[in-house]
Parts: C-alpha cells; structure tokens; sequence
C-alpha cells in the first residue's frame, strides 16, 4: 500500500485551497486541525457547514446561515461540556449600555463579553429558548419598543426581532421552550401582556392583562406557568402580589399569592418547580433588600424565606438559571454592583458569591438556555 505526504494545498493562486467533492475520509487516529482564529477573525462571507475554532470563546464553532450566524458546538446545548449559559443585556453602567456579557452557570468566574444591542439601552425585558435570548424595550436616550434577538451558544451581535406594541421600560419578560410573554412597565403603566413566538421573527401580539397596571416586577417560569412578582404601581404604590398565567393560552392572570413585603425591582430565577425572588426594594422609605423568597410554581400560595443575598440590591431582570442554579448579576445598592451571585435554587440558604460583571452595572436585563420554563 502506497502513502503520500503532503505538507500543503492550496489552488492556483494561492488563496484558498482545492475543492475536493465525493466522500472523503480521514482515517488517522490523531487529530484532525480546522482552521483557528478569533470572532474578529471570521471570515467575510462564510458558507453554511463552513467549519473552525474560535480562540476567543476557545470553542469549535460552524456557520449555520445569514439568519442564525455562528454557532458553538460544544456550548449548544447546555448538557454539553459549554455549560448552560447566562445572559446580561444591556443596562446602566453608569449611562445607558448596549453591552452584552456572559457566564457559564455552572462554573463561577467573572463575565465575558458577548456582543452588543442593536442599540443602547436598560430595564428591558428579556426571555429565552434553548436556543435564542430576546432583549425587549427599555430606555435610551428615550422609550424603546424594539425586540433583539441573539444566539445563546454564539457570541455576536444582537439583531433586529420585531417590535413591541408600546415603547416601555421596567418590562418583565418569561418564557416557556416556545413562547415569550412580556408585562408592560412605564410610562403611563398598564395591565397588558404580550407574547412571541421566540423561534420565529415579528411583532408582539396581545396575550391578556394582568390584574392591575404595575411593572418593575420579578418573573420567573415553569414550562407551564408563569410567575410576576410584586411591582411599581404608581409613585411610592408598591405591589406585593403574584399573579401567574399559563404561557402556553392567553388570557389574563390569576392571583396566586403575595410576597412577604411590597416591593419593585426584585430579580427572578426559577428551576422547573421552584421560583426564587431575589432582593428589591420597599416602598417608602425604600429599604434595599438582602432577602430571598421563593414558591412552589405548580401550588399557589405566599412566598417564603429562602436566605439572603451577599449584597442589599435592587437585582430586577438580572437573575438567571440553570436547572440546579440560581444567579443574580448587578444592580442597585444604591449605587451600581458588579457583584454576581449564586444559589442553589431546590435549597435553601444564602447566597454565594460566583464573580463579578465586566464593570459595576444595573437595570440590565437577564436570560439564559437552562430556566425552569425549559423543562420537560
């Protein structure tokens, strides 16, 4: 059997290789090397399938179109050694941001970059699949009704996903595998929800209402419910309700229970069964809280003390989850954290601290590819 060694290939003017077509097999037992460089790196105008590893999320990554972009392969789904991965977007730091940042859950380090919002604003509202994260509304430089979306595995840019019905900020957003529901904030608050679907691009639809005009809640999921905690009803008005919907109707929500205080600007993080509201703010004088409290999604009932945070803060949109983990990233002490915390969300028990934002941040908005609303 003969063998041949070839140490280079390139085409006839030497930029780029041949074209090789039928099935082609490499049968060494080493290694197989694909090209490498950074995200900065990648090439113009790459074709679908087209294959390399990234320096900078030190992952393989393989172009899936124009529409989706790159893709990690080993972080797309978060069973897979990339962990299940957590998204800021946006926020105050200390002006308006269009930063996105990322964490890997299941480890603890400070955040990385991700990419940035199709424009610079806070206090959205935000929802995931397994697949994608969707920042909604928010203020900048005035009222935004814009909805961004971006691949969790990948690292890049947000784009363009449609529009809200109304310009807001301090919206809350939840989500189940399919859908996306958004609770309206300020100004002029209303009652009114609204959904997408998160796989598809295009304009929010009407869902229902809540039971009364608030925003600056927390949310939290299960793959059936959805959960909104507390909220701002009017100047010094606080809400220490919690209404819940079934995200996969519409129509509008039902009482479930009442947090053990009013308060606005608590953060949500949620596994398939268990919603934990972390910290907030009270209503005059407007005490900042350490304090965690959680529910059971599938009963109704009061929420209970579940421990506290590392940091009295304001932590509203900020929470993220994986199934076992719970995590609050920045907010207001009053000043700006960038402080990242963590729990263990079927626990009870204090906070952990996991690491710290790219810089001190608050009033972004949080998502990730491992919430409670993706179970089952």
């Amino acid at each position: 059997m003969s063998e041949a060694r070839v140490n280079n290939l390139s085409n006839e003017s030497n930029t780029g290789g041949p074209t090789i077509t039928g099935i082609t097999t490499f049968s060494g037992t080493n290694f197989f090397v694909p090209p490498i460089g950074n995200t900065a790196q990648r090439p113009e105008n790459p074709q679908k399938g087209e294959l390399r590893f990234n320096t900078d999320t030190k992952h393989l990554e393989y172009f899936k179109g124009d529409t989706i972009g790159w893709s990690e392969i080993e972080a797309s789904h978060g069973q897979l050694d990339g962990g299940y991965r957590g998204l800021s977007m946006g926020g105050e730091a200390p002006g308006d941001s269009d930063v996105i940042q990322y964490i890997t859950i299941s480890t603890l380090g400070n955040s990385i970059d991700f990419g940035n919002l199709t424009n610079a604003r806070g206090t959205t509202g935000c929802c995931a699949s397994r697949t994608r994260g969707l920042a909604a509304s928010g203020y900048g430089s005035g009222y935004h009704n814009i909805i961004d979306y971006v691949t969790i595995s990948s690292l890049g840019d947000a784009i363009d996903f449609g529009d809200l019905l109304n310009a807001k900020q301090g919206v809350g957003g939840l989500s189940n595998s399919t859908r996306g529901v958004f609770s309206l904030g300020s100004p002029s608050y209303d009652n009114t929800m609204q959904y997408v679907t998160i796989a598809t691009t295009g304009n929010a639809v009407d869902f229902g209402d809540k039971r009364a005009a608030s925003g600056y809640s927390g949310e939290c999921a299960s793959s059936t419910r959805g959960l909104w905690m507390g909220g701002y009803v009017s100047t010094n008005t606080y809400d220490n309700a919690i209404d819940y919907i079934t995200i996969a109707s519409t129509g509008n929500s039902s009482d479930f229970g009442d947090m053990t205080t009013t308060i606005i600007n608590c953060g949500g993080v949620s596994n398939a069964t268990r919603g934990v509201a972390l910290g907030g703010r009270g209503a005059s004088p407007h005490p900042i809280y350490n304090t965690m409290q959680y529910v059971t999604i599938a009963t109704l009932g009061n929420a209970v003390d579940f421990g506290d945070l590392t940091q009295a803060r304001q932590t509203r949109s900020s929470g993220c989850a994986s199934p076992t983990r719970g995590c609050a990233l920045g907010g207001y002490q009053p000043a700006k954290s960038d402080v990242i915390d963590y729990i263990q969300i079927a626990t009870t028990g204090n906070a952990v601290d996991f690491g710290n934002m790219i810089a001190a941040i608050a009033a972004n908005g949080c998502c990730s590819n491992g919430h409670g609303g993706l179970s089952g």
